[in-house]
């Protein structure tokens, strides 16, 4: 085997690989997440932060640091990452649960009745029953 088919073998089972919708799924929801993140960020750093900053006299925590020796521990962006996390996985934990629900509500649905029958089918399920009557008395 030379080294070209490998390499042709090796790509068209990357391709392959690539043009499955589990790939392309993930890649939306990577991109939309990364987009979604920016949100979370601004929610913490522009709404609740001001807000708690009213408690804790301080306008973000990013400001909140140790200084030991030379070294600034900045614990308040730690603080404001965990925030964001939280926030993130509120949203996610709300998404799931409303999809849960959505698809435990499709499946409960009971399977829709039988339309009623029109006048015709009723007359023709009339003549029906008086034939096989007939037909066990003559029989």
């Amino acid at each position: 085997m030379s080294a070209k088919e490998k390499t042709t073998g090796f790509l068209a089972e990357f391709k392959q690989f690539i043009a499955r919708g589990n790939v392309m799924d993930m890649a939306v929801g990577v991109i939309v997440g990364g987009a979604f993140k920016a949100i979370a960020d601004s929610l913490t750093a522009d709404i609740i932060m001001p807000v708690i900053g009213i408690f804790v006299r301080e306008n973000s925590f990013a400001n909140l640091s140790v200084t030991i020796g030379s070294a600034v521990i900045t614990y308040g962006n730690f603080i404001q990452a965990i925030l964001n996390f939280l926030i993130m996985a509120l949203v996610v934990f709300c998404l799931v649960k409303s999809i849960n629900r959505f698809h435990r509500k499709k499946e409960a649905a009971p399977p829709p009745l039988p339309p009623e029958p029109s006048a015709e089918e009723k007359l023709l399920m009339e003549i029906r029953d008086l034939l096989k009557e007939n037909r066990g008395e003559q029989g």
